[in-house]
């Protein structure tokens, strides 16, 4: 895919996790058009759910801005492998770490090997995400909902405790939250409830680090084209997927990461914090 403006996608679905190989049209999450300025020169960045989508996206502009990076993710190898030689390409060091980062062992692990293998580590994002559909909340099974707020709320909590034994004053922690998590979202009860509590932690850890002078902030995009999209959602959703929004389509990974870069460097957002961007389509909410 060469242009982000695509509004369709034909009809698909893969199974869980989801695989960028297998999407039609591909993501655009390579960043081949961004031109770093060493805004991260030195750093070393752990990306959860690295391997692919905003992950890969992130970890690649990351890479053009100086910095070594360690992806972590659950079982996605090829992708994983291939974020990684896009960093390399760019001349800086890269790590995959596969690992379950729904468990606290799989958090705390991932943070130290990115301190063992990169010699620190100065920028976090929390990434991963888990989403099942529902029509009802009837549906949604005391598994389910442990199952999504392990990944997208405690994974965020166990990655952050780990790191900041780690994280020098004056770092940075970025999270991605979501669109849903500004407005809910009915067939996306559990998910939109755990994007709601990223942006709750994401103040709080603002207020509770800024003796340290770790910023943390959080990026909630709108729709994205990514593996999670038809890893999870019926076909019918995923060919008009993102059409919903006042730009009437998807963004694509590529899009997204620059806002990742704006908070993980000082140099860009040294008075932020406690922040949620949202680039969401030119959709407006209230409040």
């Amino acid at each position: 895919m060469s242009d982000p403006s695509e509004r369709e996608f034909p009809p698909q679905q893969q199974e869980r996790p989801g695989e960028t190989g297998a999407m039609t049209p591909e993501p655009m999450d390579e960043m081949r058009a961004y031109r770093g300025a060493g805004r991260l020169e030195g750093r070393r960045a752990l990306v959860t759910g690295g391997d692919s989508g905003i992950g890969r996206a992130v970890a690649i502009a990351f890479a053009k801005e100086g910095a070594d990076v360690a992806v972590a993710y659950l079982s996605e190898h090829d992708d994983a492998r291939h974020t990684c030689a896009l960093v390399e390409a760019e001349g800086r060091r890269a790590i995959a770490i596969a690992g379950d980062l729904s468990t606290e062992e799989g958090c705390v692990e991932a943070v130290r090997r990115t301190v063992s293998e990169l010699g620190g580590l100065d920028v976090l994002v929390n990434n991963i995400a888990y989403q099942n559909p529902v029509d009802s909340l009837e549906e949604i099974t005391s598994e389910q909902w442990d199952t999504t707020f392990r990944t997208n709320v405690y994974s965020y909590f166990w990655t952050t405790k780990a790191a900041l034994a780690h994280i020098p004053d004056g770092g940075a922690i970025v999270n991605t939250s979501s669109i849903n998590g500004l407005r809910g979202n009915k067939g996306l009860i559990d998910y939109a409830a755990t994007k709601g509590a990223i942006n709750a932690l994401t103040y709080s850890l603002a207020q509770a680090l800024q003796e340290r002078g770790i910023r943390v902030n959080a990026v909630a995009p709108g729709p994205v084209w990514t593996p999670l999209i038809p890893s999870t959602m019926p076909e019918d959703a995923v060919e008009s997927f993102g059409q919903d929004v006042p730009m009437q389509r998807a963004a694509q990974p590529d899009e997204i990461a620059p806002s990742f870069v704006f908070f993980a460097a000082g140099e860009l957002s040294s008075y932020y914090s406690g922040e949620v961007l949202a680039p969401i389509g030119g959709e407006t909410l209230p409040g």
